[in-house]
């Protein structure tokens, strides 16, 4: 059965998948990317690569107009991703952080990508 599909029948009866997950399909636990000291971590990935991800951070390449700059981190203002994430000062793609030259909207998934890019908010 794919994602969209009922688990029930046109009748009623339940729909039982023709297999389990296989090892790649499982997924992993989220990078929880926590505002600190700077922390990374490489996992490996599918086929011969490997993913760095941010465990922590403080700093953030944040794009201002035409260049970019090395802002440091203060705090996470909103999270839409979720209400207790910027309590947590949990970072995602699409957070809004406080930062030395002003508030920046989170555009990397520091988890991903390990590394967090921003956009300057008016």
């Amino acid at each position: 059965m794919d994602h969209g599909d009922s688990t029930r029948r046109r009748t009623g009866g339940r729909r039982k998948p023709a297999s389990d997950r296989k090892k790649h399909q499982v997924g992993r636990e989220p990078t929880e990317t926590t505002v600190g000291e700077s922390r990374l971590k490489t996992v490996d990935a599918r086929g011969d690569t490997r993913k760095v991800r941010v465990l922590r951070t403080d700093e953030a390449n944040v794009a201002t107009g035409g260049e970019t700059v090395r802002a440091t981190i203060e705090d996470v203002v909103e999270n839409d991703a979720d209400p207790n994430y910027a309590r947590r000062n949990i970072l995602t793609k699409g957070a809004v952080l406080e930062t030395s030259e002003g508030r920046a909207r989170v555009t990397s998934r520091p988890g991903q990508s390990g590394q967090v890019d921003a956009v300057l908010l008016d």
